[in-house]
């Protein structure tokens, strides 16, 4: 069965979905942002089928999530790049991975948690906030049309 196109929706939410809503997109970027830039070291991380990832990938070379440049190294390879609007999904994973962390057990046991390099010490956990810095809650925001 072929996935609908959620590409026109008014909704923000939606348009993203279609964008990176699968999971292997969504881990691709995750491991583009820890640094990974080659086919082979996404293929080794995620441990998914050479045809999946070269859809993926070609899929978010296609939405301007990365681009395609000669390796760094000056060999024949090519690396995959995050783009400016690639690298705007950081805080969409880091949103996921505090969810994850509060609310889905690790089946290994033992726990862990995202630190600024700098200090060492946890990254706070995002907030929305209004333009006056109330902290905002579920039923507390709506969507609204900006022309």
């Amino acid at each position: 069965m072929r996935r609908k196109s959620l590409s026109g929706a008014a909704c923000p939410i939606a348009r993203t979905l279609d964008v990176i809503g699968d999971w292997w997109s969504l881990l691709i970027v995750r491991d583009a942002l820890r640094g990974m830039r080659r086919f082979s070291e996404f293929e080794k991380s995620l441990g998914v089928s050479k045809n999946i990832l070269t859809q993926r990938l070609r899929s978010l070379v296609k939405q301007g999530i990365l681009e395609l440049s000669p390796a760094s190294d000056g060999s024949a390879y090519r690396e995959y790049r995050l783009t400016t609007k690639g690298r705007g999904l950081f805080k969409v994973l880091v949103a996921m991975g505090q969810w994850g962390q509060e609310n889905v057990a690790s089946p290994a046991g033992g726990r862990v948690t995202m630190v600024d390099l700098e200090h060492h010490k946890p990254v706070r956990k995002l907030e929305v906030r209004a333009a006056d810095g109330r902290l905002l809650g579920p039923g507390e925001t709506m969507i609204v049309r900006i022309d």
